[in-house]
């Protein structure tokens, strides 16, 4: 039976939390599967019930201290399953579409990306200058790398444990979704992009600071050239 590692990256989150992990548990049963809370930015940790919450829920717990790259990473690294799904813990993803994201490495994919912009997809939480935004690294990508994506930005995704190792990540930041896909593509992996809808954050303040991650995702995609 294929098993299933979710990894969360948290910082004071305490609203969302407990609702997001009962969604994951109503949607995965009958599937086995591990929750990974990676905890923490470059400001500490939470300072709220988040860790406490997510232990009641039989979360693995980790800590983090620098950004959510560094989170996922750490996540990824330490996930036991066959199957490796990222996703945010302000009840943006829908855990409905997570049995979606498992087929596709199921069927034979090495990575399956949720996709705003693809029909049947969307999202409610994107201002135009963010969608602009978007949509201007997602041109620069498939110019640069030869690829066919039609969003960059978005963590709802899975992976095969085998893909993962090949991707080497280093992103410490925002800029870590930029780097999935572009050395994805690099490493020639199959990539497949299915729809999915972004809502808006329930509670609480979101992390992403737009004009600062921007730039850092813009270093990203130049960096990576060669």
């Amino acid at each position: 039976m294929v098993t299933v590692s979710i990894v969360i990256p948290t910082l004071n989150e305490e609203a969302n939390i407990g609702s997001l992990l009962s969604g994951i548990k109503r949607e995965l049963k009958g599937i086995r599967y591990e929750l990974l809370i990676v905890d923490g930015g470059p400001g500490g940790h939470s300072t709220d019930s988040t860790v406490a919450i997510a232990k009641r829920h039989g979360s693995k717990i980790l800590y983090d201290d620098m950004g959510k790259g560094s989170a996922l990473i750490k996540g990824i690294k330490t996930a036991k399953g066959d199957i490796i799904i990222s996703m945010d813990a302000d009840l943006s993803h829908e855990p409905k579409e997570l049995r979606l994201l498992i087929s596709g490495i199921a069927s034979g994919y090495d990575m399956c990306v949720g996709s705003r912009f693809l029909s049947g997809g969307g999202t409610s939480d994107m201002p135009f200058f963010r969608v602009f935004g978007n949509k201007v690294f997602v041109a620069m990508v498939n110019l640069l790398y030869g690829s066919r994506y039609t969003d960059m930005c978005y963590g709802y995704r899975s992976f095969s444990r085998r893909a993962l190792k090949k991707l080497r990540l280093t992103e410490k930041g925002f800029g870590i979704e930029t780097e999935i896909n572009i050395k994805a593509q690099k490493a020639k992996l199959k990539v497949l992009e299915v729809p999915s809808f972004e809502k808006k954050r329930r509670h609480g303040e979101g992390k992403l600071h737009s004009f600062r991650d921007g730039w850092a995702i813009l270093l990203t995609v130049l960096k990576n050239i060669g």
